[in-house]
């Protein structure tokens, strides 16, 4: 029987690249106790001798480096040595930079100085864990090539033999299908961690973007959507303001009717930085597609592609309703919060305008059905060691600080139930989950949900 090809499970290999010796010592430091080999350069040309000489799983390099910048670096570093994994550090003035370092390099992502330290840990985490899927996926695609090569040198008399190796590569079908969903779900746990990076943003009186999410999935739901298309059209939500991590404090506070005319063209970009972000992450295209075009306008004056009608994705055009209709009740559309009646009015006089008039009849009925109370769901109130593998969370799990771990609809996995009780018992806190009530329908987050 053919063998799977090896994959390696020694200890992941981290290259810093950085000219700045005190932020090299302060990686080493937070990498080092978690068990990976760490590599260190002072300069792109330094990591660059490194890479040739040892293998690399993941590089971390500084933005602004003299000689060779993180962009050209790690744009070598993608040709050169695809396999190996690429994150950036920058500055917030470096919006330009690292755009194209997105480009040129096509990085994993990337951080801020000063970044967060649990953070960029479970970013390293979570994108390690990637490339050991990809590479568990492309030695199983290995194994399904040199099987069917096998297979045609098989004599067509030998039935039992042919036999054998077909449900040798149905089962090889089914690791192929289990991965995938594997490197699905590890691209959605990702999902919490950026709409706590939005959300922080937000500052005080935040929560935006969770109830953008929020609207949005009833209406997709009301209107019949595929679960596929529900799960991202809330993801696009809660992650539909990505693009304005890098823009300055004052800029974020100035309603969107407030902007001047230099203003409002840095707003008008941060769809498609939204979209970019995103762009490395394949799971979340149609995520990325939305956040794209939830500016753009039914009668096509809106940004960044003047689309119009039926052009718009209807994942997008979803989006704009919840969002406008949460700035409306904010403040942060007008300059002025408008009651529940007054945002209707708003949306309802541009239905075929500035919105889609069928979504925005789907919004009106929901908060209709909201104010009524009708689609609540039955729910447990349990504790951690009550929780089991398959359910599936009823409400948003947060932490003590407000922090979104697992979005509602997220089904556990028994590892998640192991951490979630870890996360009690170190944090000396009581948890009480909000788990779906046996019998209730609901979209559920999991890849293989």
């Amino acid at each position: 029987m053919t063998e799977p090809l090896a994959v390696s499970t020694a200890p992941a290999t981290l290259l810093l690249v950085d000219d700045e010796t005190n932020i090299l010592a302060s990686l080493r430091r937070l990498f080092r106790p978690l068990g990976y080999t760490v590599h260190t350069a002072e300069s792109g040309a330094g990591g660059l001798a490194i890479l040739e000489q040892e293998p690399i799983d993941l590089v971390i390099s500084d933005m602004r480096m003299p000689q060779m910048d993180g962009a050209q670096f790690l744009a070598q570093v993608a040709q050169r040595w695809p396999q190996v994994v690429r994150i950036l550090l920058t500055g917030y003035a470096d919006l330009t930079s690292t755009i194209a370092a997105i480009n040129q390099g096509q990085i994993y992502g990337y951080f801020s100085k000063p970044w967060e330290d649990n953070d960029i840990k479970l970013a390293v985490q979570h994108a390690l864990e990637q490339k050991r899927l990809r590479a568990e996926r492309d030695s199983l695609l290995a194994l399904t090539q040199r099987q069917n090569d096998e297979l045609k040198e098989l004599n067509a008399t030998l039935e039992q033999k042919v036999v054998a190796r077909t449900e040798e590569l149905r089962q090889t079908n089914m690791f192929l299908e289990l991965a995938y969903e594997q490197l699905q779900e590890s691209y959605y746990a990702a999902i919490p961690v950026f709409a706590n990076l939005v959300q922080l943003r937000e500052g005080p009186g935040g929560g935006h973007g969770k109830r953008v999410a929020e609207l949005a999935r009833d209406i997709a739901t009301y209107l019949g959507l595929e679960e596929d298309d529900v799960r991202h059209i809330y993801f696009a939500g809660l992650l539909h303001d990505i693009g304005k991590l890098a823009w300055p404090d004052g800029l974020l506070r100035i309603p969107a009717a407030n902007l001047n005319t230099t203003q409002r063209k840095v707003v008008e970009k941060h769809p498609i930085t939204g979209q970019a972000i995103l762009m490395g992450m394949e799971p979340l295209q149609k995520t990325a597609l939305f956040i794209r075009h939830h500016h753009e306008h039914y009668d096509g004056k809106g940004y960044p592609d003047r689309l119009y009608g039926e052009q718009i994705p209807l994942g997008a055009r979803i989006v704009a309703v919840a969002n406008d209709y949460d700035g409306l009740r904010s403040g942060a559309l007008l300059g002025e919060e408008l009651s529940p009646l007054d945002a209707r009015g708003f949306l309802q006089q541009r239905r075929d305008k500035r919105y889609d008039g069928a979504v925005v009849d789907a919004c009106v009925a929901v908060l209709d059905a909201r104010e009524r109370g009708e689609g609540l769901i039955r729910e447990l109130r349990l504790e951690p060691p009550a929780l089991r593998p398959g359910m599936v969370l009823s409400r948003d799990l947060l932490g003590q600080d407000g922090v979104l771990l697992l979005t509602k609809g997220y089904r556990l996995t028994e590892a998640l139930v192991r951490k979630i009780n870890a996360l009690e018992r170190d944090d000396h806190s009581e948890f009480v989950i909000h788990i779906l009530a046996e019998g209730e329908d609901h979209v559920s987050h999991h890849a293989g949900g």
